[in-house]
């Protein structure tokens, strides 16, 4: 086998083993009804079933990214891979409430181990920027069709089985990525931990990631502006704020500040916190908006979303690379924007008593056109810049970013919502018209945080797409000679 096919093979061993962890993160959700009445959860207790996952996923991404740079990349995504797996079945076989919670926990230590350093390693498999582009589009289906994957997969899988085999369907497929990448995926030995790791830094990173993620997953309960939510995102800020003096200081930090010198990166992962809590917020309110107010099962709801997997896919295995080449990634990244903001207005303003083909179908394919456009473009902006020390660190903070961006959003999006709700019940409308009126708000909200992102690439990044776009020519030269 050639040294391209084999490169080509490793991407998808590497999105197989990712596409297991985002579908993941949603197959749960069409499942919870069917926990809480198995297990007997409280209303409050079942988030905890997704919370306790996000809190060791968010935490501990930066951490294993930098990881992946210190000791290899191939070692911990493996690593990070059997303890997923392990978990799922721990998952699934659990009886009681304090089993699953636990189990779930370490499901998003896995999560985070392998996931953290996959960028890294395309990047690694992909140096040239037109290959990269086409990586990154496959790279970027996986990420934001997975979602839609999950929920279709949750109900089929839960109606049919019970919820127990969402668990247990990790365990084949996690075994057999492991063993093909084990033998397939070329070993990194890392630039080892030099003067020694920075084990104190590494404790306050992943103490304020996780305590930062817990207080935005309870603002939903708390409220933001609640004593609970103050306290605790004020120790969460305290400890970040100390890992950063801590990074300054130092002489071997797990976080060089050194990476915040490219404008680029920097710019891109606010983006990407920005853009990840609008589509986070979207799948969600839009979920219990087919559920509650339309009165969707949880097989159809799957089916719903497939508009923007199937259109994200496309875009992204096909078409992203061939425009990024061709006009290059910000271009792309703007275009892709302004599609997502006027998809989510669509949605805004449509009817609480919104029939499919009128008023879904064209501003979920559109959502999907707009993910496949911009999410490949915005991940080759952010690595284009790293130095090859630091590319599973990099790769860690955008992964970071997204997730913690996309918990934050979500917190805010279900707060503002609630409260729309509220409002017009006791204005007199009922119901399910109320539920619409705030899902709807959280779209319009959403649409808004997209604008911010269009103004912010705008402003940060326009000075970098003259140097992209000669790269990209440079490489197209290279494949014509």
């Amino acid at each position: 086998m050639g040294m391209k096919n084999t490169r080509w093979l490793s991407l998808v061993i590497l999105c197989t083993g990712f596409l297991l962890i985002v579908v993941d993160m949603t197959i749960v959700n069409v499942a919870l009804p069917s926990i809480q009445s198995d297990l007997g959860f409280s209303q409050s207790g079942l988030a905890w079933v997704i919370n306790a996952y996000l809190i060791a996923f968010g935490g501990l991404l930066l951490l294993a990214g930098r990881l992946g740079d210190l000791f290899g990349r191939k070692r911990v995504y493996l690593i990070g891979l059997v303890i997923f797996t392990g978990a799922s079945v721990l998952c699934g076989l659990s009886f009681n409430q304090p089993m699953l919670i636990a189990a779930r926990f370490v499901q998003g230590i896995g999560g985070a181990v392998s996931s953290a350093v996959i960028l890294a390693m395309i990047v690694t498999l992909f140096p040239r920027p037109d290959e990269q582009a086409k990586a990154f589009g496959v790279f970027s289906f996986v990420a934001s069709a997975g979602a839609a994957i999950g929920l279709l997969a949750g109900g089929l899988i839960t109606q049919a089985v019970s919820w127990h085999w969402i668990f247990f369907v990790n365990l084949p497929i996690g075994v057999a990525t492991a063993v093909v990448s084990a033998g397939l995926l070329s070993s990194d030995r890392g630039i080892g931990i030099g003067e020694g790791a920075d084990v104190l830094g590494a404790l306050l990173v992943t103490a304020a990631l996780m305590l930062g993620v817990y207080t935005i997953v309870e603002s939903s309960d708390y409220g933001l502006a609640s004593l609970h939510t103050v306290v605790f995102g004020g120790v969460a800020l305290a400890l970040l704020g100390a890992f950063v003096a801590r990074q300054a200081l130092g002489r071997n930090p797990i976080l060089p500040l050194r990476v915040f010198a490219s404008t680029r990166l920097s710019a891109a992962n606010v983006v990407q916190a920005l853009m990840s809590s609008a589509f986070l917020g979207f799948f969600f309110m839009a979920s219990l908006d087919l559920e509650r107010v339309l009165g969707y099962g949880p097989l159809a709801i799957g089916l719903a979303f497939l508009p923007v997997a199937v259109v994200m896919g496309l875009f992204s295995l096909r078409f992203s690379a061939l425009l990024i080449n061709r006009f290059g990634p910000l271009a792309v990244l703007l275009s892709g924007q302004g599609v997502i903001v006027v998809a989510l207005v669509w949605l805004g303003f449509g009817p609480a008593d919104a029939t499919y083909a009128a008023n879904l179908l064209g501003p979920l394919a559109m959502l999907g056109l707009g993910g496949g456009l911009s999410f490949p473009a915005l991940t080759m902006i952010a690595m284009a810049e790293v130095q090859p020390r630091d590319a599973g660190l990099a790769s860690g903070l955008l992964n970071t970013t997204g997730q913690v961006g996309g918990a934050l959003g979500l917190a805010v999006l279900a707060t503002l919502a609630g409260g729309r709700t509220l409002d017009l019940v006791r204005d007199g409308v009922d119901g399910a018209a109320a539920l619409a009126g705030g899902y709807h708000l959280a779209w319009l909200v959403g649409a808004a945080t997209i604008v911010i992102t269009l103004v912010l690439a705008i402003s940060a990044l326009r000075r970098h797409s003259t140097a992209s776009m000669g790269q990209l020519v440079m490489a197209d030269s290279e494949c014509a000679a």
